[in-house]
């Protein structure tokens, strides 16, 4: 049977119509939950309408629709799937029957709806099948539509409580591992630069999660399906009705702005959303940053729910060991019990004792133990309580110091911040709770990113890698570590204010901490210095930490070892937390190098700047000393130690340092092979990057030249350095990602590159040429990042060095080194970097063998200035 045209029409119309009416309403009021409210009831009635006029006697016709999933919980969201349930009562459905539904589902998408039906015969919906759960747990939200009532009614009271009942363990453990998974996938936090507002953590999957699990605990203890709906498992707390009601807000402005089922809350949706005040209870236009933090907020407390009734599902099997797991164990001093690794408390105990809960989140940094779902309430409940009895001085700072020294101590502080027990100790937190840092690198926010970063310190106590078990070694040699991880959890506080320098910001909020904790003088300053120097590692790290002269700068500032250690393990802790790919085993190496570097310049015993054969004759010695057992002199390197020494001599020491024996062996045997061609490359894949090495002599423009080949392969330079020796032997080694996977996927291609490059290293094709016969596609950058030229002749005896921070953009290497050229300036070392969308390059520049003088580094500023303007149109 079909519907005669002129009735699909109207029906059309009438969809469109109402549709831009919520719209509309939508638009001006932002209310997003009433909103898929009243969608759900408007396409219910359309569809009772659709099958009532298909159907003859759709009362009596064997098949009763319901709705299933969000439609089913009359949660709409606009551009979302509408989950039909085509009920069958006989367990063979007939040909008219599959011909009603097909012309049903063909109507609703003629009509517009996005139609995900699925049909069912009674008998089918008696099992549950673990490797379709999403159907059993649709039918948990499940409405009667229209068609035969009293099939809804047998399914609805007799059939689905007895498979829930029957099934219930399995459905409860594979809901909730499924849970599981996903959170895994998004790294089990809610702290996303770009969230996904239906599936990362604490969005509104986990809060519908939250209403499953309770519902299924619900029928388990009474044996049936419960007579309250699910909005009502929540207890009397409505945060998490308050959350959903922010969250349903941003999934229907993400849906009506992109016109499609799109819930990926990226940073120009972020800021359009902010700009309408989207989920606010106030309009207007509000700061970016400001709504990300209400969205986070929002997020944790929808998290925290699920992840507690998460906990709570009963292990599959109980085991001896889990039985015995489950018996009360009581804590000593206070009314708290542990029961199955959580802790709760006693029915008729009161929260009144603040001293109690500081001693129990304490047991929780040293044993990893949870709170329970009951006790998280009665703790949130008794705050105002707790808040007029918190301790201060010794007892406070001994209750602090047992949570920060604690091995879980990461997950304490994520409790008591989530209950509001971290800001009544220590009210100067409060100012970055959820406070978002808007660049492309930071992944988490402000609060966030500290707890992590005094996680990574607790994980150095088991480490997996060298460059972590030589951290490690640091950990011991600290003599205070209590005030190490008290400025570790401080020493982001001050960028809850907007202006200035965040950690002399930070170290001014510390100065009231001090004194109800009654720390005295020497142990304020240790805390202070830390704070305050927390960026001079990263900063350092940033030049030639194989210079001299930085590692000279940078160790006078630290000035002492146990500084220079508590340094070196906060800086390794706070870069492994800005986002999971920030601590790059490169990095790291650099770190310890730094330290090594540092640590001898304060044991007075520096390394020279530059290699001489004179100053270290042994030299050669070790490197080939070094090489693979069975390697012969004449085998590993063909040529005389003196040959490798005129190719060492006045190479940089950060050159020495950051290749091993094998590859300067390599590059030495480049050099050697130059008499043959002269242009050498090398390349070789790595884990995701791709390195291309150029040994030749050098010439003006040389290095902008090869950037330019890159950029016109379309491949992305991450990281670049470059070194020249005594005889004007220039050593550049490129690390690039391969945007569209040419040389990966075409392996031919490879040969075609290396040829590119040496053509054009060479002189017989021009950059531009290849430039022009590839078109680079410009993305538009998520965040804008200023150009900033910085100058510093006091940082080498040789060298001028110039930092430049901009917008990474294809053509941006080229685009330098073509100025550096115009300006007749030589590249002596090149550092390349970039993180997130910033490229941040430091470069070592002499002039006719000397320092830039002022006016010329004015008309290099000026030539830089126009061509990377130029860049970004």
């Amino acid at each position: 049977m079909t519907l005669h045209p002129s009735s699909l029409a109207l029906l059309r119309s009438r969809y469109q119509e109402d549709s831009a009416l919520l719209r509309q309403n939508f638009d001006r009021t932002g209310d997003g939950s009433s909103a898929i409210r009243r969608r759900a009831r408007m396409v219910g009635n359309l569809l009772s309408e659709l099958w009532e006029s298909i159907v003859p006697d759709a009362d009596n016709f064997p098949i009763a629709v319901i709705a299933t999933g969000g439609f089913g919980r009359r949660e709409l969201f606009p551009c979302s799937d509408v989950d039909v349930l085509f009920l069958c009562a006989h367990e063979k459905i007939d040909p008219e029957s599959r011909e009603f539904i097909r012309t049903c589902t063909q109507a609703m998408w003629d009509i517009g709806l996005r139609a995900s039906p699925a049909t069912r015969s009674l008998k089918e919906c008696e099992r549950v099948h673990p490797d379709n759960l999403e159907f059993t747990v649709s039918l948990l939200d499940r409405r009667f539509l229209t068609g035969n009532r009293d099939l809804s009614r047998k399914f609805e009271k007799d059939l689905l409580p007895s498979v829930i009942l029957r099934e219930w363990d399995t459905v409860i453990q594979n809901l909730a591992e499924m849970a599981r998974a996903r959170h895994a996938k998004y790294g089990n936090t809610i702290f996303h630069v770009e969230p996904n507002v239906k599936e990362c953590p604490g969005g509104l999957r986990d809060f519908h999660l939250a209403q499953w699990l309770t519902l299924l605990t619900a029928i388990q203890e009474n044996k049936s399906w419960p007579r309250a709906s699910a909005d009502d498992f929540y207890g009397t707390h409505d945060e998490p009705e308050s959350a959903y009601d922010f969250l349903a807000a941003v999934r229907c402005f993400l849906h009506y702005r992109a016109g499609r089922d799109d819930n990926a809350l990226d940073w120009h949706a972020q800021d359009e959303a902010a700009a309408l005040s989207i989920g606010l209870e106030t309009r207007g236009t509000s700061d970016p940053a400001y709504w990300m933090r209400t969205w986070y907020r929002q997020a944790r407390t929808v998290y925290r729910r699920a992840t507690l009734l998460m906990d709570a599902v009963p292990p599959p099997r109980r085991s001896f060991y889990r039985q015995f797991r489950r018996k009360r164990a009581p804590v000593p001093g206070t009314d708290f019990f542990l029961q199955d690794g959580r802790l709760d408390l006693a029915e008729n105990a009161s929260v009144n004792d603040a001293d109690t809960i500081l001693q129990v989140f304490g047991l929780m940094a040293k044993h990893g133990y949870r709170l329970s779902f009951a006790a998280e309430d009665r703790i949130a409940d008794a705050l105002p309580v707790l808040a007029v009895q918190m301790p201060e001085g010794p007892f406070l700072w001994n209750c602090l110091r047992d949570v920060l020294l604690g091995p879980w101590a990461a997950h304490a502080l994520r409790t008591m911040h989530a209950l509001g027990i971290l800001e009544l100790l220590i009210p100067e937190f409060h100012g970055i709770e959820s406070l978002v840092i808007r660049d492309t690198w930071h992944r988490y926010t402000v609060d966030e990113h500290t707890f992590h970063v005094i996680d990574n310190v607790h994980h150095l106590r088991q480490p997996q890698h060298d460059w972590e078990r030589r951290l490690a070694s640091l950990i011991p040699e600290i003599d205070r570590l209590d005030l190490f991880f008290l400025a570790l959890l401080m020493h982001d506080t001050g960028k809850s204010r907007r202006t200035g320098n965040h950690a002399v910001n930070s170290v001014e909020l510390c100065e009231s901490l001090f004194s109800r904790l009654m720390l005295d003088p020497d142990e304020r300053e240790t805390v202070r210095r830390v704070i305050r120097n927390h960026l001079e590692m990263s900063s350092a790290m940033r030049r030639d930490i194989f210079d001299a002269e930085t590692v000279h700068a940078f160790a006078e500032k630290i000035a002492t070892q146990p500084q220079l250690k508590m340094l070196t393990l906060m800086t390794y802790a706070d870069i492994r937390a800005v986002s999971p790919e920030a601590l790059t085993p490169w990095k790291a190496d650099s770190l310890w190098q730094l330290y090594m570097s540092a640590s001898n310049f304060l044991d007075r015993s520096v390394d020279e700047v530059r290699y001489h054969a004179a100053a270290d004759p042994a030299l050669v010695s070790r490197i080939v000393a070094q090489l693979p057992a069975g390697q012969s002199i004449s085998a590993a390197l063909p040529a005389t130690i003196d040959d490798l020494r005129v190719f060492l001599e006045g190479l940089p020491q950060r050159y020495l340092a950051t290749r091993s024996p094998e590859q300067i062996a390599a590059q030495f045997r480049l050099a050697r092979a130059l008499s043959e061609s002269p242009v050498q490359l090398a390349f070789r894949p790595l884990r995701q990057l791709n390195e291309l090495t150029a040994v030749t002599p050098d010439r003006p423009g040389l290095f902008a030249d090869v950037a330019g080949v890159l950029s016109a392969w379309g491949m992305n330079i991450v990281k670049a350095d470059a070194f020249s020796n005594a005889a004007g032997l220039i050593v550049d080694t490129f690390q690039f990602t391969d945007t569209y996977r040419t040389l990966e996927l075409n392996a031919s291609e490879i040969d075609r590159f290396l040829l590119s490059v040496r053509d054009t290293v060479a002189r017989r094709v021009s950059v531009e040429e290849l430039l022009r016969s590839r078109h680079v596609k410009h993305q538009r950058p998520r965040v804008t990042v200023e150009t900033r030229l910085e100058f510093d002749n006091q940082a080498s005896t040789h060298s001028t060095l110039l930092q430049i921070v901009t917008q990474d953009t294809p053509g941006l290497l080229r685009a330098i080194a073509l100025s550096f050229a115009a300006c007749g300036c030589n590249i002596e070392v090149a550092l390349i970097d970039t993180e997130g969308e910033a490229a941040i390059d430091v470069f070592y520049l002499t002039h006719s063998g000397r320092k830039l003088d002022e006016p010329l580094q004015a008309a290099l500023s000026e030539s830089l200035t126009m061509r990377l303007h130029h860049l970004r149109q």
